[in-house]
């Protein structure tokens, strides 16, 4: 663990598929984590499961990004929607190995829009596959604020952005629909009820999914900055942790 330097925060390359893409919005979260203090680590999608475990076990966090892939249906037993995208097998691979070990070490978490939904699909979770809403869900880019966020009371949400409701960017047309074993909602769209973030409910493990895009607007808005800072942070303090309890069993 390196709890006397940066946090190494794991991000997985976005999508397997188009790496044009991925090397475009990539760049947004790795700057995102290093405003907040930490030193983001790009996990690679073309490597075996072994060094890919290499790879992380050496990390004090997670961050699971966007994708343009949707989570496949089968995972969590729903037939597929005709609008739900391809899957991306190799990102689902490491998302799941980055989750299994943050899981069993307690590291911290945080899934950014098909991040959030991977993350309630893998704690038994379902999802909307596709949103049908006068909200836009879908708004793109390019519009800064797309609605609000309602945020739940006394969540781990709340205490980090320190508002009952604030404004989000939206690129998603699907959503946690059950949520996941362990997962709570954290934040909904007030206008249609839609779930846009979920957090987790274990003490001591900081896990944390939102629909919407903090990377895009940590240069605009606070609330974005300090849901960086908050992941830091807590990779940054269960680093210590692990070395304690590495030197511990020496």
């Amino acid at each position: 663990m390196t709890s006397a330097l940066k946090p190494r925060i794991a991000i997985p390359v976005p999508h397997s598929g188009d790496p044009a893409y991925a090397e475009r919005v990539l760049p947004q979260y790795e700057q995102a984590v290093a405003m907040a203090g930490g030193e983001p680590v790009r996990i690679p999608l073309n490597e075996s499961p072994e060094q890919v475990m290499k790879r992380i076990e050496r990390c004090d966090g997670v961050l699971l990004p966007g994708s343009r892939a949707d989570v496949d249906p089968a995972k969590y037993s729903a037939v597929r929607d005709p609008q739900t995208a391809d899957a991306d097998m190799r990102r689902d691979t490491v998302d799941e190995l980055l989750l299994q070990d943050a899981y069993n070490m307690r590291k911290p978490i945080l899934g950014i829009c098909y991040g959030a939904q991977i993350l309630n699909v893998y704690r038994s979770g379902t999802l909307v596959q596709d949103i049908h809403s006068l909200v836009n869900h879908e708004s793109g880019r390019k519009v800064e604020v797309a609605h609000q966020a309602k945020i739940e009371p006394g969540t781990l949400l709340a205490g980090m952005v320190g508002a009952a409701e604030i404004p989000v960017n939206s690129s998603h047309h699907q959503a946690a629909e059950r949520v996941g074993d362990g997962l709570r909602v954290a934040a909904v769209s007030p206008a249609d009820g839609v779930i846009e973030a979920v957090e987790g409910t274990t003490p001591g493990h900081w896990v944390l999914g939102v629909q919407w895009h903090p990377e895009r607007s940590v240069e605009l808005d606070e609330p974005s900055r300090a849901i960086f800072r908050g992941l830091v942070e807590a990779a940054r303090a269960r680093g210590r942790e692990l070395v304690q309890e590495f030197e511990s069993v020496r």
